[in-house]
């Protein structure tokens, strides 16, 4: 059985604005009409592969569910991390679930944020590295280098296998420029693409020598897991335990069974805005431009614009990024420091480092249009078949009026519908839900009024996707 295993737990930051800690750039339709996720589960589909594995965190699993649901694949597992421990203790998860499946399984390991733009190069490789895996030997791929790149880590090759097939000699870290070229000349290096095909007991066996500390944690927060929906949440108390490390560092630096595949099929991580600038379409004076974007003697530069016009005149090199919340302006050769803003914007709790304006939930989204004192103004989004928790607040009150599709209200002891147009008011402590019986979006403009209106002044009673209250307790005044 080879199963697709997705790594699905980073946040993104360099490719700010856009990218956020609660939406982060695996979810993001950043290179294409799919998001990378699905992309990376669509490259997928030629390599008679079992349904995918997806690792990722407690915060993200109702979009990963549903991003799996629009392109029609039902995993075999979605495993929800506990906490971030890195790509080993993940990949160490995902195998001790998937041995007790098959216990001959192979994992084809992948990063759920890489863009591979020649799919067809990606399956031959595959392919190449599929036998030698099946007979336990622990396969990486190495991207043909391009260019003296300092941004990733190398593997160095050893001695031939079979075309384009080799022993792994080693890894090494990012270098500088000038070993880099070195690398590039050598002809010997390959950039690590953090891809990995491997049996899981051999990746097992592999863990249990040089990491035992790791497997010992991942085998008890394993045997304590819980299902919940389609998760499989591990223990959380066993999961702490574990130390944190890489795939490479923990294992396959130290590992004499290592394989290395040469792959060259127009592969970025895409760690940066850079990288969509390399990879876009450019135009005569080398700009790449996505949204609504009208440029005059410019050059070189990356435009992005989510939800209005920009602009610009007589600008090169550079990177503007546009979201309904902030906008982003760098030197298009630094955008590698985006993640200092972020840091700075973390340190001042401002919200823009982990959501956008839009936020998602399991059951749609909703966007802050107005907020002013005492008032603040959504625009909601129920999903076909999906309802709100049964809940209150005690500090604000609602009105909803139905701009698109029919609302199912309780509000106490009365149950009743809404079409479009219509409208009805929520006093202040007064137990609530919303529901969509129907089958296309219900969309819905809600004006809150209170004293306070922040999101943790919800007490729910009933929650269909498992969630607790967020405040068991009156949140304090916004002015106290």
């Amino acid at each position: 059985m080879l199963v697709p295993v997705l790594l699905s737990g980073g946040v993104g930051s360099r490719l700010w604005p856009v990218s956020r800690e609660l939406h982060p750039k695996q979810l993001l339709p950043l290179a294409g009409e799919f998001s990378m996720l699905q992309a990376t589960l669509q490259r997928t589909d030629g390599l008679s592969a079992a349904p995918p594995l997806v690792v990722c965190n407690e915060e993200h699993r109702f979009m990963v569910a549903e991003q799996l649901r629009q392109i029609d694949i039902e995993p075999t597992a979605l495993i929800l991390e506990p906490a971030g421990r890195n790509t080993a203790p993940a990949v160490a998860l995902a195998a001790l679930h998937l041995q007790a499946l098959d216990p001959e399984a192979v994992m084809l390991v992948l990063p759920a944020d890489h863009l591979i733009q020649r799919v067809e190069a990606f399956s031959a490789a595959v392919a190449a590295a599929l036998p030698l895996a099946e007979s336990g030997r622990l396969m990486t791929f190495g991207v043909v280098p391009s260019s003296p790149e300092t941004g990733y880590g190398y593997i160095r090759r050893g001695a031939v296998i079979s075309t384009d097939v080799y022993d792994l000699d080693r890894f090494v870290e990012k270098p500088d420029v000038v070993t880099a070229q070195g690398y590039l000349d050598s002809g010997e290096y390959l950039w690590n693409s953090g891809m990995f095909l491997l049996r899981a007991d051999s990746y097992l066996s592999q863990l249990e020598q040089h990491a035992p500390a790791m497997l010992a944690a991942c085998r008890e927060a394993m045997a304590g897991a819980a299902s919940d929906l389609d998760f499989v949440r591990p223990d959380a108390a066993a999961f702490a335990r574990c130390p944190s490390d890489s795939i490479d560092y923990a294992v396959m630096e130290h590992t004499d069974a290592g394989g290395v595949v040469a792959l060259d099929c127009g592969w970025s991580d895409i760690g940066a805005w850079s990288a969509l600038w390399e990879v876009g379409e450019r135009d005569d004076q080398g700009n790449v431009a996505s949204g609504d974007v009208l440029l005059d003697n410019c050059s070189d530069s990356y435009f992005r614009s989510d939800s209005r016009l920009v602009a610009a005149t007589g600008v090169q090199n550079l990177v503007v990024v546009e979201t309904s919340d902030a906008v982003l302006v760098a030197d298009r050769n630094q955008v590698q420091d985006v993640k200092r803003l972020v840091s700075a914007l973390k340190a001042q709790q401002r919200p823009e480092a982990e959501l956008h304006a839009k936020v998602y939930r399991p059951w749609g989204s909703y966007e802050s249009l107005v907020e002013g004192e005492r008032f603040q103004v959504k625009r909601i989004i129920v999903n076909p078949g999906q309802k709100l928790s049964l809940q209150m607040h005690h500090h604000r009150a609602e009105h909803w009026i139905v701009v698109h599709g029919t609302a199912e209200v309780t509000c106490e002891d009365r149950v009743f519908m809404l079409a479009e147009d219509e409208s009805t008011y929520i006093p202040l402590g007064h137990k609530h839900r919303l529901a969509n019986p129907g089958r296309i979006p219900l969309e819905l403009i809600e004006v809150q009024s209170g004293t306070y209106l922040g999101e943790d002044d919800i007490v729910r009673f009933e929650d269909v996707y498992g969630r607790g209250a967020e405040s068991s307790e009156p949140p304090k005044e916004k002015d106290a």
